[in-house]
């Protein structure tokens, strides 16, 4: 709501006069400030993204260098940095506005050291045991906790007529971490980067060598930098403190649970599919070099999420989210025509991958479409639930529970990233091939499209968006 007061001068770090909804205050200030936080931003997630799914490709490694865990046990290892890190999540959820944006970006940052240094010393030692690497793929989590933190503050900068395509621009750009981690990983580990600093190579049975330290090596300098350009150059909102019991008000808010639900289908499933893929596709297409295309998956969904977020600000994003569950059963089906099976011993692999394309695309686009949802949803809801309010602060009151919404709908979907792995592991085990998984996931977007279509996306919903 536009306000003729004379505003205090923003000095500092803190923000003390922040209103973004009011045109002249973000032409000549606002816009300037949010997109220098955003593009800090972007990098640190993309960097957490890299850090907390780096055991996807290391896991693949392992054997060559004397790592002799069986699959179950790998799959363990490239689910659990998913499971640790939906759990910090919730925490993470409510830290911006307690800590502050600058200082919690800067510090979780940081943060991402310890299982990085830690990958890179173990995976030297041939000694080093199972629960040690166990412990690591947890700290990896840290990573994913980044995410719930990093797209609440972003929530407060920016008004919702561009809000959508900036919460699209920091995920997608940040969901990239996983993709340049699944390209960038399996190049630095044929070279000694570091040289004598960095350890010697471990030798493989062929005869040639691998530096696997460096896939945790590898991310140190860039985190140093990031978590110093955010301590320095962001900003933290003084209207967007509050304290845990001033945000929790949003367990009583049904959409929140709705929406985590949604969120789960489009984010836990790009996050579960990208810890899952390359592994899936090793043990499914055992002669084809996966590291060649794994990449490829993330890289797919970050982008799409990142380009799409203007189609949910101009269609609505209750629509878009609805065609897209209804898209990715189609996918899914794709996908287990072209599997293995007795018909097909070998299965098809371009097929396979084509429709896992077509998946990672589609997620992205849901990913973007339901966090578009979630201002609109409250921007409707609390004027309803909080009559009392007058325009100021209802606004107020909208945009602090959007912002911790979007967080805590992120931690939740994030146990995709353990339970779609896992999943695949255990039918695997039950029925030797990962189609009960597909199934299941077929199944649980059905659910999905209905709830979508039911709340928000038919003619007559309660909540249109």
């Amino acid at each position: 709501m536009a306000t003729t007061a004379t505003p205090p001068a923003n000095t500092g770090y803190l923000l003390t006069d922040w209103r973004p909804e009011d045109p002249q205050f973000w032409e000549s200030e606002g816009k300037r400030i949010a997109t220098r936080n955003l593009w800090i931003s972007i990098p640190n997630l993309l960097l957490a993204f890299s850090v907390w799914m780096v055991w996807s490709v290391v896991v693949a490694k392992m054997p060559a260098i004397g790592f002799d865990f069986s699959v179950g046990e790998r799959f363990w290892l490239a689910a659990l940095p998913g499971l640790s890190g939906a759990t910090l999540r919730i925490f993470y959820s409510f830290m911006v506005p307690i800590f502050g944006g600058r200082k919690w970006t800067a510090l979780s940052t940081a943060s991402l050291l310890l299982p990085a240094l830690g990958i890179g010393f173990a995976v030297q030692n041939p000694e080093t045991s199972y629960a040690t690497f166990l412990t690591l793929a947890l700290m990896c989590g840290f990573g994913g906790g980044n995410f719930a933190s990093s797209m609440a503050n972003i929530a407060f900068f920016y008004p919702k007529k561009t809000k959508g395509n900036a919460l699209a621009l920091n995920a997608g750009l940040g969901n990239l971490g996983v993709s340049v981690m699944q390209f960038v990983v399996p190049l630095v580990i044929t070279m000694g980067v570091f040289g004598a600093i960095g350890g010697a190579p471990q030798q493989l049975s062929d005869g040639g060598q691998l530096f696997i330290q460096n896939a945790g090596f590898i991310w140190v300098p860039f985190l140093v930098l990031s978590a110093i350009a955010a301590w320095f150059g962001m900003n933290d909102i003084a209207d967007a403190q509050s304290s845990f019991k001033e945000q929790s008000i949003i367990f009583s808010r049904k959409h929140n649970w709705i929406m985590c639900v949604l969120y789960t289908g489009t984010f836990g499933s790009f996050i579960g599919y990208a810890a899952g893929f390359p592994l899936l596709m090793k043990t499914q297409f055992p002669e084809v070099d996966v590291l060649q295309y794994a990449f490829l998956g993330p890289l797919v969904g970050a982008l799409s999420r990142a380009a799409t977020g203007w189609v949910s600000d101009k269609f609505g994003g209750g629509r878009v989210t609805f065609w897209t569950f209804l898209a990715m059963i189609v996918a899914v089906f794709g996908v287990l025509q072209f599997l293995p099976s007795e018909a097909v011993p070998t299965g098809n692999f371009w097929g396979f991958f084509v429709c896992f394309m077509a998946l990672f695309f589609l997620t992205g686009v849901g990913n973007a479409s339901t966090f578009q949802m979630i201002p609109s949803i409250m921007r409707q809801e609390v004027p309803r639930l909080m009559p009392t309010l007058d325009d100021t602060a209802t606004l107020k009151q909208s945009e602090r529970e959007s912002a911790a919404i979007i967080a805590f709908t992120s931690a939740i979907a994030a146990y995709g990233a353990f339970f779609i792995p896992k999943l695949y592991g255990t039918s695997i085990a039950v029925t030797g091939a990962p189609n009960g998984a597909l199934w299941v996931f077929l199944g649980f977007y059905a659910v999905c499209a209905v709830i979508c279509w039911i709340f928000y996306s038919r003619t007559s919903a309660p909540v249109p968006c």
